[in-house]
């Protein structure tokens, strides 16, 4: 960042509390601040960095903090932003406008920030404050859960008290434990304050058919140890009695105010610092933001206006005029799998609002629309079982209704287009942009969702709004092509499948058919892969071998200096004595240097394109084989040693890595794979790192997909957890089949998922439930590349006209390339870089094999493109 300001003209701003909007807070300041004018200083009780508290269910399983860590929590590198973990604001002096720590540390303020947030609450319940009874609101409090559900066994009842969005994420924490969860709410219905009595009875039939039980109208009387001493008797308002093992308490939440209290600051009629609309509160130099901020006397439990308040209370400390617009209270989430979204005035509480009700037992579903009384304009609505319509339908409230009431709602009625939508509709909610800053970034040149994202920073956090910002792409006239190339009208996924179904096995067959022209070095190498993708066939046979890049061409990949590298695969990195003495002398045979890769693997670079079959047939003699470094296909499974050795371990992970490895090599995909195998939660193979990645729990394994590296790096996220051997495999088998099926060309795993409709909901529908009945489809063509695998090495050292194509000049193959040359000078072998000359004999057809390298960050970047049957002039 541009600092102009001197350290000493600096102004402090102390942040008190490090959550999801106190993050925000500083992130909205520090991008804002160019001149550094303020030095920030956060306080956090918490030792833990802010992290996604809106996500905290999805700790349950993986148990992995860092996996909900927000991006840039700790401020690496900013000397402007002094983070403390574990430091408490104890005492504000508001007078010498300065704070007390936990730590005995006294900070001056210029600015005082209040994020503290808010606390569980729990009902003066007798028996509430025993041991086995907890609060569901931060990753500690689900550890501790989690020790007392495993204490309790397989199958243990757990009492959730609340029957609120929070309680019902708390039941299906239990669920995922091993519990049979029971839900007590007080309120005739599930979710009050977003559904009514029709949507709640549709919820209740819903979760219940996934497990839990649930007292609605009820409310808990006591909580008392059971006669025999293990366990509880929760005792119930209607004199039932539950016996458990645990209770969660999930009945709300209160502003956590006590440090404003006792500073003095004036406190909202129901709790919270109150504050005006610029987020000041009664002090002029202290702000509130967040659920303790009560506005104008109001608190919001929401992230989204929480993080209106962050951003008002940036703007102001640079001069601003911000002001808090009111709060959208709208929400979509899926409970259980189940969809249930609320938005506007969902309980019709607008005088003469009208109500059209839309109610299918049969199929589980519920929509609900308030409309005015004459009506014509959309005042709320709810929706239950199905909330797909929730993006075009939250966007219009306080607008015209552009089409009958129950035709909005029905499955066979009109669906609404983005052109109905007002410029000042509110597309994105938890980052307040509306259809009209979405539509004037698309006219400035931000042509697909990635470039919405980048402009407006709408669909970033929840994705929710991610459909509507397509419809708008398309009604602005962006076409969203699918195309592959000039030649090819279809996408890839199309092509697969035309592949696939009419069994095509040339290219010049399927651009006959399907295409038209010649082809291009786009079409080409990606037909190559799905030809390779649908058999077993050696990618060097027939004309294939004219499609491939440079790489695939020579099975290895092409440096700098014209010279290849040549990988052996290590299933699991795994490697015997007697492979890595032949390893090691053969490097010194042919003068190779040699590099340990960051996937447990050993590279050998320099070697001369006719070396390569030399090298491999001893790599092949040593029970060695190709390790694909150079494709579009499973590069390694990385592993730690796991339990075998480790004393942490929980499974054997080089034996499931080994097992990995072996069944997916060779298998051909849009772009590189790499998979990892950790055996605990320590996670030292770095499995979320990877495409597919497993880590060991006590029950089994956690399946996680789509994590990349590269230049713009994603964590994997959890797909599945606690799997045995034989699921675990089922579900990687499908969803890689899945991904080689549906993918873009070069489109790596993670941006896959967030392009799929619906995100890694959809990818776990698919793969865990079967939702699209392909199922034993994508498990018998993993089955059949299985059993058709075979060494592409070991296959051209059987083939002589393979071999053949190993030399570096096609019409003087008994010729070395001359241009190829090292520095040996120092501690490191490096490549020269040296002309072209004339061979002997004249004008020698220097052979380039495929059409370019494979630009994958291992090889050289992308050549101009150039068929193996192409002559070059020697010069």
């Amino acid at each position: 960042m541009n600092t102009t300001v001197e350290p000493t003209q600096r102004k402090t701003v102390v942040v008190v509390g490090h959550g999801m909007v106190g993050h925000r807070f500083v992130e909205a300041l520090r991008s804002r601040d160019e001149a550094g004018r303020w030095q920030i200083v956060v306080l956090s009780e918490e030792s833990q960095a802010a992290y996604d508290r809106v996500g905290l269910s999805s700790y349950v399983g993986a148990w992995e903090k860092s996996a909900l860590a927000l991006p840039g929590n700790e401020y690496a590198g900013d000397a402007l932003v002094d983070l403390r973990l574990g430091v408490r604001a104890d005492e504000i002096d508001r007078a010498a406008r300065k704070v007390t720590t936990s730590s005995g540390d006294v900070i001056g303020y210029d600015a005082l920030v209040l994020a503290t947030g808010s606390y569980a609450f729990v009902p003066p319940v007798p028996g509430h404050d025993r041991p086995e009874c907890f609060v569901y609101r931060t990753l500690e409090d689900l550890d501790g859960i989690r020790a007392a559900a495993q204490n309790a066994g397989p199958g243990a009842v757990g009492v959730v008290v609340g029957g609120g969005l929070l309680g019902l994420e708390a039941a299906n924490a239990l669920r995922l434990m091993g519990m049979t969860p029971h839900v007590v709410e007080f309120a005739p219905r599930l979710m009050p304050v977003q559904v009514d009595e029709g949507g709640g009875a549709i919820l209740e039939k819903l979760v219940t058919d996934l497990g839990l039980h649930v007292h609605t109208g009820v409310g808990t009387s006591a909580i008392e140890p059971a006669e025999d001493g293990a366990g509880l008797r929760v005792s119930l308002s209607d004199d039932s009695v539950i016996d458990a093992s645990l209770v969660v308490f999930s009945a709300g939440v209160r502003p956590r105010d006590q440090i404003a209290r006792d500073a003095g600051l004036e406190i909202g009629p129901r709790g919270g610092a109150l504050t005006d609309l610029g987020m000041l509160t009664s002090d002029p130099n202290i702000y509130a933001v967040g659920e303790v901020a009560a506005v104008e006397g109001t608190c919001y439990g929401l992230v989204a206006p929480g993080y209106t308040t962050a951003e008002i209370v940036a703007d102001r400390l640079l001069g601003g005029a911000g002001e808090f617009p009111g709060a959208d209270l709208s929400t979509k989430l899926k409970l259980l799998g189940v969809d249930v979204a609320s938005f506007g005035d969902a309980h019709a509480t607008t005088e003469g609002a009208l109500s059209v009700v839309l109610h299918d037992a049969a199929k589980g579903t519920y929509a609900k629309l308030v409309i005015s009384d004459d009506a014509k304009t959309l005042l709320g609505g709810i929706l239950v079982g199905d909330a797909s319509q929730y993006a075009a339908l939250r966007p219009l409230v306080g607008s015209e209704l552009p089409a009958e009431p129950a035709a909005l709602i029905s499955p066979a009625g009109a669906e609404l287009g983005a052109d109905a939508l007002p410029d000042e509709a509110q597309i994105c909610s938890c980052n307040n942009v509306s259809k009209g800053a979405i539509v004037g970034a698309i006219h400035e040149g931000a042509c697909d969702i990635a470039g919405v994202k980048s402009c407006t920073s709408a669909g970033t956090s929840c994705g929710g709004c991610v459909p509507m910002i397509k419809k708008l792409l398309e009604q602005s006239g962006v076409e969203m092509s699918k195309a592959l190339c000039e030649h090819f009208t279809q996408s890839r996924s199309e092509l697969f499948q035309i592949v696939q179904v009419t069994g095509i096995r040339t290219f010049s067959e399927l651009i006959a058919k399907h295409g038209t022209g010649i082809g291009c070095d786009i079409c080409k190498p990606t037909v190559a892969s799905i030809l390779a993708s649908t058999s077993s066939d050696h990618i060097l046979d027939g004309e294939q071998s004219a499609l491939q890049d440079t790489n695939d061409h020579f099975l290895a990949n092409l440096q700098k200096n014209g010279t290849y590298s040549v990988v052996p695969r290590m299933p699991g990195g795994e490697v015997t004595p007697e492979q890595l003495i032949e390893i090691g002398q053969i490097a010194k045979d042919f003068g190779l240097y040699v590099k340990v890769t960051g996937g447990q693997r050993i590279d050998l670079f320099g070697a001369r394109v006719e070396q390569l079959p030399q090298i491999w047939q001893r790599l092949v003699d040593k029970g060695m084989e190709s390790g694909h470094a150079y494709g579009k296909s499973l590069r390694t499974v990385k592993s730690c040693v796991g339990s075998t050795w480790c004393r942490y371990g929980q499974q054997d992970s080089v034996g499931m890595a080994v097992l990995l490895e072996k069944r997916y090599r060779g298998l051909r995909s849009p772009h590189k794979l790499k998979l990892a195998v950790s055996g605990c939660a320590r996670e030292c193979a770095e499995a979320r790192g990877k495409d597919v990645g497993v880590i060991a729990t006590e029950n089994g394994w956690n399946l996680y997909v789509g994590g990349n590296g590269g230049l713009t790096p994603k964590h994997a996220v959890l797909l599945a957890g606690d799997l045995d051997d034989e699921t675990l495999i089922r579900y990687i088998d499908r969803y890689l089949m899945f991904y080689i099926r549906t993918a873009d060309r070069l489109q790596r795993t993670a941006p896959w998922q967030e392009s799929l409709e619906g995100g890694i909901e959809h990818v776990k529908q698919v793969v865990c439930e079967d939702s699209l009945g392909i199922a034993a489809e994508l498990e018998e063509s993993m089955a059949r590349h299985v059993a058709g695998y075979k060494d592409e090495w070991a296959a051209v050292l059987e083939d002589p006209a393979k071999l053949s194509r190993f030399v570096t000049f096609v019409n003087a193959p008994e010729e070395a390339d001359p241009t190829i040359a090292f520095d040996e000078s120092g501690e490191r072998k490096t490549p020269v870089l040296l002309g072209l000359p004339d061979v002997p004999g004249g004008g020698s057809l220097r052979n380039h094999g495929g059409h370019r390298a494979g630009r994958d960050g291992h090889g050289m970047p992308e050549l101009p493109a150039m068929p193996a049957a192409t002559a070059t002039p020697g010069k």
